[in-house]
């Protein structure tokens, strides 16, 4: 479920079978602030890399920028096209760290078919069943990045309704309100459409439900050709077009927290990335990916810079 886009300039990456074969080295002029004091990476020399969507492009760049404060030589190899390269990379030691989420982890590499309700639990699970693959699993953020329906401001304002089960109380005693937006895949999908109407009771006839690209379902979203639209939660447009998100008030979809994984000899042999790294993940919420992923996709700024500049707003490197 997780969304391709652009790839960072300058960070062109290649792979080769489950090898990344090229990669630029980072030059931020960073120093410590309120981490890498003392440098505790000094004498490292750390690969980054992430998927190519806007977000995990800024994720990864956070990761190289802390490690360049804290003494390391980073090399960016960020911007791999899919899920499977980054997360071989990790695993077979081309990369050192990412930012990784945990329902792909836990339902695309790990094969599970049924989520973890709690967000805790998700993340346990998908690190104590990563041990035996080499991967080491960091604390998690608040960041999920799942599924939702969202609503503009003036069907929020006709209709009232904040949560998925409001909406499934609403497909019911006027079906004629309830119109979707929704991606084709997500219409078929057991996490999807299908499975979310059977979890709420929604009954939401075909005749009023519309498949489109996922940019577009913004666009008519917020245009209100449809009175709901299926949105990813930490997307920048949901704040630039002042949607209103529906809470999964019985927690039917997946947690998609973001979390750094580490090789994990790496780890072993560099322990200080985690105090290095954990206090950066602790700011991660929704409401700053939203704001971050806005500056890439509705004002065209570069995902490293847009991370190094909230790195400094944070105070984290100087």
């Amino acid at each position: 479920m997780r969304r391709a886009g652009p790839v960072l300039a300058g960070a062109l990456v290649l792979v080769s079978g489950c090898g990344l074969t090229s990669g630029s080295p980072m030059v931020d002029d960073v120093e410590p602030g309120s981490i890498g004091r003392g440098r505790p990476l000094e004498g490292a020399h750390l690969t980054v890399t992430s998927k190519a969507f806007t977000e995990n492009l800024i994720l990864g760049a956070m990761l190289g920028i802390a490690f360049e404060a804290a003494g390391a030589d980073v090399l960016d190899r960020t911007g791999i096209q899919g899920s499977i390269g980054g997360r071989e990379a990790i695993r077979n030691g081309d990369a050192d760290a990412m930012y990784e989420y945990t329902g792909t982890a836990w339902i695309t590499y790990q094969g599970n078919s049924e989520p973890i309700t709690d967000p805790r639990g998700q993340w346990e699970a998908v690190r104590d069943a990563d041990v035996r693959n080499g991967v080491t699993w960091l604390p998690p953020s608040r960041l999920n990045n799942t599924y939702a329906l969202a609503m503009n401001q003036a069907a929020h304002k006709k209709y009232r309704t904040t949560t998925l089960s409001q909406v499934a109380a609403l497909s019911r005693s006027d079906p004629g309100a309830v119109t979707l937006c929704v991606e084709g895949e997500f219409a078929n999908r057991a996490d999807g459409l299908p499975g979310m109407q059977k979890a709420y009771g929604m009954g939401v006839a075909a005749s009023r439900i519309t498949q489109m690209d996922t940019g577009i379902i913004y666009t008519e979203t917020a245009k209100g050709s449809c009175t709901y639209g299926e949105v990813f939660t930490t997307d920048g447009r949901i704040t630039s077009m002042n949607l209103v998100v529906m809470a999964d008030d019985r927690k039917f979809f997946p947690n998609y927290n973001a979390a750094p994984v580490i090789n994990t000899e790496t780890f072993e042999k560099w322990p200080a990335i985690a105090d290095v790294i954990d206090p950066v993940t602790a700011k991660l919420d929704n409401a700053v990916a939203r704001e971050l992923n806005a500056k890439v996709d509705v004002d065209g700024e570069d995902p490293h810079q847009v991370a190094l500049e909230w790195m400094k707003e944070q105070g984290f490197v100087k």
